[in-house]
């Protein structure tokens, strides 16, 4: 059943307008009207749909394309310049394992104690941003090192390799960072590339001489520091003892009192006594960095690292030899003592592969201490 003409074009022109017939709209109206299809009432009941004009202003027609051009027109942005470091920024640290200590002597003769840190297949796995409780973000950057197999690990940790395109890891650590100082996540190209991100672009090992002039090391794996068992106050917090002789019996390595009087009649939380020593997570602080081997990955320390051979160390920036310093200059207005001696810029988020070809195999530190050798004058 067909509809009418007057059922037709009553709706249309209830709308105010009447549709022009086939061909009688011209180019130059198209730019000044719009076309907008609705369902009329009444067509609607017999399966019609009604094409209705609503005349446009010409002026917004105009402003809109005005505005069009005005957008293609407006310059690309600049792209944003690369991040310079600060003392306010903090960089990610890198995962280190222990291979023994030796000695090594200076320019001037002189002998040091090392300890011999080799970073192994170290990789950006992730970047973290979470929101704390305060309402402040929380920067971190996830690092691995030490390829395992894939049948060691579980399904998740498995997958979460796999997005990161790096092989599995056997230790996954984080690190807070500033805003500025996330890394791209990396793929491992060789074993020369120590940490590297995509692209090529990051080896923390080639910047070592100028970002860890002193380094903070958290011995983490696989209990810290040795365990040494039970041991006495003597031992474990470097008591004095009591005399060696003139009255005192069976007494001569003891701790002495624990408390005071009937008040308040109990020993105290945290009195230093005899008890477990050792097998804990150990922080050593302000290790100078004097030697770095580029082809084999090492890291020559100056003194000792808590923990056994081949523990799991994690090495970052020195806080209270360097960035404390580093702020503390930078407020005051000397910005010519910000950086330690000799030291023009650090390399920020990390150092890079193409600073690394422009240094030779061995790097070394030099000292700047007075000869033990010269007399003073």
């Amino acid at each position: 059943m067909g509809a009418s003409p007057e059922q037709t074009q009553g709706p249309r022109r209830a709308m105010g307008g009447e549709i022009p017939r086939s061909g009688s709209i011209t180019s130059g109206c198209c730019h000044q009207i719009c076309h907008e299809i609705v369902l009329c009432t009444t067509a609607m009941l017999s399966g019609v749909w009604a094409l209705v004009e609503r005349p446009r202003l010409a002026g917004s027609v105009r402003r809109l394309h005005s505005s069009r051009v005005a957008q293609l027109a407006t310059p690309a942005p600049a792209s944003p310049s690369k991040p310079k470091w600060t003392p306010n920024s903090v960089r990610t640290g890198v995962i280190a394992r222990k291979r023994g200590m030796t000695s090594l002597w200076t320019d001037q003769g002189a002998r040091i104690p090392v300890t011999v840190l080799q970073l192994e297949q170290c990789q950006v796995t992730a970047n973290i941003k979470t929101m704390r409780r305060d309402h402040t973000e929380y920067h971190a950057v996830q690092v691995a090192a030490t390829d395992r197999p894939a049948k060691t690990l579980s399904k998740s940790m498995i997958g979460h390799f796999r997005k990161a395109q790096v092989p599995p890891k056997r230790i996954v650590r984080e690190f807070p960072v500033s805003p500025d100082a996330h890394i791209p996540v990396g793929k491992l190209r060789c074993a020369v590339g120590i940490l590297r991100t995509l692209n090529n672009r990051f080896k923390a090992l080639s910047s070592l001489p100028f970002i860890l002039c002193r380094a903070s090391l958290w011995t983490w794996w696989p209990r810290g520091g040795i365990g040494k068992g039970f041991a006495g106050g003597m031992k474990r917090w470097n008591f004095g003892g009591l005399a060696a002789s003139h009255g005192v019996s069976v007494s001569h390595r003891s701790s002495g009192s624990t408390g005071q009087h009937q008040d308040p009649g109990r020993v105290f939380p945290g009195k230093k006594m005899p008890g477990r020593l050792g097998g804990k997570r150990i922080t050593t602080q302000n290790l100078a960095v004097v030697r770095i081997d580029t082809s084999l990955d090492l890291v020559f320390v100056r003194g000792a690292v808590p923990g056994a051979d081949d523990a799991y160390v994690l090495m970052s920036d020195a806080k209270k030899k360097m960035l404390a310093p580093a702020a503390h200059n930078q407020a005051k207005g000397l910005f010519e003592k910000v950086l330690p001696t000799g030291v023009d810029d650090l390399p920020f988020p990390a150092g890079t592969a193409k600073l690394a070809k422009t240094l030779p195999t061995i790097v070394e530190s030099p000292a700047y201490r007075r000869s033990p050798f010269i007399p003073q004058e």
